[in-house]
């Protein structure tokens, strides 16, 4: 069937193409330096086991927690996530992005204010789409800005801010602490995605908001168990009377079926893991500090800053981005070109996921890779350029 909007579907998607903005599905193949396993959890025996284990009581939900697709492993392992974070309560979605959507189009409301950081992931912006609060855009990091923007705004309804501790595409530390200072002074509800550092950051691994010893300060966390936890959905923590408030009106928990039962006991061996081996979370920096600074030797100084397991290697143009992973596809490394919109124009880049099965010698190989590529690249611009 041929109709307008088929014309006008496909003009976009040429539009896309002459950008170099077409993405293609591609399973994973060569040296992982690409997916959120951060920690190697995904196929560790313990959580595979755990999986499978429960799993042979039935892997369908049967339809969404408020019907019949509850478990009482769902509640259990709420309970430990709300420890594990010092929370009161948790509640748990199929989805990070299902979670962040719950939260910010359930709590803000009418006459509300929400501030977001100027580089919050597509799920956070999302989510305040559908809120009915104004929307406030704040530069990345810039607490101070964000200061200034609260005491204008003194005597407005509820003041939420909406952060993330670290930055997916960055791979920033957001100033936590002094975050939650700020929201104290102003009465502002902060809420904190901690998908990439939950797992990782903090002596027992719950994330950054326990490191910067900002808890006090903080409303919400946002927790997704599918990067560092290697498993799937994500928590909401926080206090009882907010996650109970989400379990009755957020529509993507009220609506969603459930997921299968065995994932509370995929997750709940994977915190055993965090809990009991913190010597991973110790190696996953470690290496993304080596990979940082190999780096640096082979000419890209740009990756030099940062400490977390997110290295970006900003390249600019789209087509070069793209270009660049293929080579290093082509020499055995799974890495990926991220183009707006995940990025803003003109950053395109290879976002290097380093993980803690890495080996040194991999890395070194990557990097030593990054930089004969770069040069072999700039080698044929300019031949190009002179022909």
């Amino acid at each position: 069937m041929d109709i307008p909007l088929a014309g006008r579907v496909r003009a976009r998607l040429a539009d896309l193409g002459s950008q170099g903005l077409l993405r293609r599905l591609r399973p994973p193949a060569g040296i992982d330096l690409a997916s959120n396993d951060y920690l190697g959890l995904a196929a560790h025996p313990r959580v595979t086991r755990a999986f499978a284990a429960a799993a042979a009581d039935g892997c369908g939900s049967t339809g969404s927690r408020l019907l019949r697709g509850h478990r009482e492993a769902f509640s259990a392992v709420e309970r430990r996530f709300a420890a594990f974070k010092g929370a009161a309560r948790s509640l748990y979605f199929s989805s990070g992005y299902l979670a962040n959507l719950a939260v910010l189009a359930t709590l803000p409301e009418a006459g509300d204010v929400v501030y977001s950081d100027a580089l919050n992931h597509a799920s956070l912006i999302d989510g305040l789409r559908l809120s009915r609060a104004r929307r406030v855009v704040v530069p990345h990091g810039d607490v101070g800005a964000l200061d200034e923007r609260l005491a204008a705004a003194a005597g407005t309804g509820q003041r939420f801010v909406v952060i993330e501790s670290v930055y997916s595409m960055d791979g920033d530390l957001a100033p936590l602490a002094d975050y939650a200072e700020v929201c104290r002074r102003h009465g502002a509800a902060l809420v904190v995605d901690e998908a990439h550092a939950v797992g990782i950051y903090g002596d027992d691994g719950s994330g950054l908001i326990r490191e910067a010893g900002a808890g006090g300060g903080v409303l919400l966390s946002i927790n997704t168990a599918g990067k560092a936890l290697g498993t799937a959905g994500a928590f909401v923590a926080g206090p009882a009377w907010a996650i109970d408030y989400l379990e009755q009106r957020a529509r993507t928990f009220i609506f969603s079926t459930a997921p299968p039962p065995a994932v509370a006991a995929a997750i709940d061996a994977a915190l055993d893991i965090v809990a009991e081996e913190p010597e991973r979370r110790a190696r996953l920096l470690a290496r993304a500090r080596f990979l940082r600074d190999r780096l640096a030797e082979a000419g890209f100084d740009g990756a030099a800053a940062g400490t977390s397991q997110i290295v970006p290697i900003v390249i600019g143009g789209n087509a070069a981005a793209v270009e660049l992973a293929a080579a290093l596809q082509a020499r055995g490394f799974d890495v990926r070109a991220i183009r707006p919109p995940s990025v803003p124009p003109g950053t395109a880049r290879l976002r290097v996921a380093v993980n803690a099965g890495l080996s040194e010698d991999d890395l070194g190989r990557f990097a030593a890779a990054v930089g004969a590529c770069l040069r072999e690249g700039e080698e044929q611009r300019c031949a190009a350029a002179s022909s």
